[in-house]
């Protein structure tokens, strides 16, 4: 039996387990082939998703990313934080900016230090990001929808409602446009109420992960989506998801900057080979 040391972190409650490529030397492909076990939350460690950190030519370090179910994932806004602050903790990167290349391209996370000298939140200009301010609309599970097509790198869908988000049945619509026609490869979904002049509520089904208590670049997208439609007027406004509140301004040249928190949940050994689902004891 192999022990491979591994973080869990979360931003707003989007949880990831985190690998080092740099200091444990785990390679993609191995990263890749623990997904599935390691975020099954009754036989592995229970994540969101993996994240691997690794060695980057062109920034302070490389960020990987799979979703629960395997599948790769180009951006992740809350997993852009963690691996900043992991990043920080491990002495990859000096100071108070992290450089993170990505699938997406390279972003600049400003790590916001707490009384305690320990990061606690990070701040990031989510460059790339944009939002179709004209609707599209189709139908799924027999309802009409109106969304704005979306992208940080990775596909989002927004939907804007007027009922209670719980009410709002994110599962069923969620996993149903996963396979619908409009969207090839599948695609993140939010659904969004405004609840005020500068307040968006969020609930969020993502492909490859269902339905999780944040998403960053979600978050961003609907953040865009509420500016670009005159839903929201002012210059900054907070996300309310599930798993916490991120809030968002816009740069001089319209670039969505993203700030929300980043928490350690534990660290330690997981033991390999991992228990697999159906398997016998």
């Amino acid at each position: 039996m192999t022990g491979l040391p591994f973080a869990k972190l979360h931003g707003a409650g989007n949880d990831y387990v985190h690998l080092d490529g740099i200091r444990d030397g785990v390679t993609v492909e191995l990263a890749a082939e623990l997904a599935v076990p390691l975020s099954d939350r009754h036989f592995g460690v229970g994540a969101d998703g993996v994240i691997l950190t690794a060695a980057s030519e062109v920034a302070d370090v490389r960020m990987h990313m799979w979703n629960a179910d395997g599948s790769r994932g180009a951006m992740c806004g809350n997993g852009l934080r963690q691996v900043a602050r992991l990043a920080h903790d491990r002495g990859y990167a000096q100071g108070q900016s992290v450089s993170v290349e990505t699938d997406a391209g390279i972003f600049e996370v400003e790590l916001l230090f707490g009384v305690s000298g320990e990061p606690e939140a990070a701040r990031v200009p989510m460059r790339g990001a944009w939002v179709a301010a004209e609707p599209s609309l189709l139908e799924v599970c027999g309802r009409r929808l109106a969304y704005h097509r979306g992208s940080v790198g990775n596909p989002h869908a927004v939907v804007f409602v007027d009922e209670d988000l719980d009410a709002v049945p994110v599962l069923q619509l969620g996993a149903a446009l996963q396979t619908h026609a409009a969207f090839d490869g599948g695609v993140n979904v939010e659904f969004v109420r405004v609840l005020g002049p500068s307040l968006l509520a969020q609930r969020t089904f993502e492909r490859g992960s269902g339905e999780t208590l944040a998403c960053g670049t979600g978050a961003t997208v609907a953040a865009l989506a509420a500016w670009a439609t005159g839903r929201v007027a002012t210059s900054e406004l907070e996300v309310q998801l599930r798993g916490g509140t991120l809030g968002f301004a816009r740069t001089a040249d319209g670039v969505p900057v993203m700030t929300g928190r980043v928490a350690v949940v534990c660290s330690g050994v997981v033991h390999l080979p991992l228990a697999r689902r159906g398997a016998s004891s």
